[in-house]
């Protein structure tokens, strides 16, 4: 039983499952805030992008070191700084959204586009 287990394991081991987590979100900054994914990938990289939205609103060296040691490329990072925390400063949450496509056509899973508001 998963009895308050959180979090989906998306058909993957811990390892795999953690670097899949880390490629979407930092692809996520680097389109500019907009990826199309399946429903379930983008509901497990949703908090996680939300939380370093928030991590980034405040800039300063702190930030920057944390925001470092998840996304892979330094670009995500100054964009994030630069571009992405200054923009949602007053918003307190809620800085992305999922839109449902409807299902692919080869194997039928479920799409949908993760945006920033």
């Amino acid at each position: 039983m998963r009895h308050k287990k959180q979090g989906k394991k998306l058909g993957r081991k811990r390892d795999p499952r953690k670097a899949l987590l880390r490629s979407l979100a930092t692809n996520f900054v680097l389109a500019g805030g907009s990826m199309k994914t399946t429903i379930s990938k983008a509901k497990a990289v949703k908090p996680i992008i939300e939380k370093y939205i928030t991590i980034s609103k405040e800039k300063n060296l702190i930030t920057k070191r944390r925001l470092e040691q998840y996304f892979y490329q330094d670009k995500a990072v100054s964009k994030l700084l630069e571009e992405i925390g200054p923009k949602y400063k007053e918003r307190k949450g809620g800085y992305t959204r999922i839109i449902q496509l409807g299902t692919r056509k080869g194997d039928n899973a479920e799409e949908v586009i993760l945006e920033l508001v």
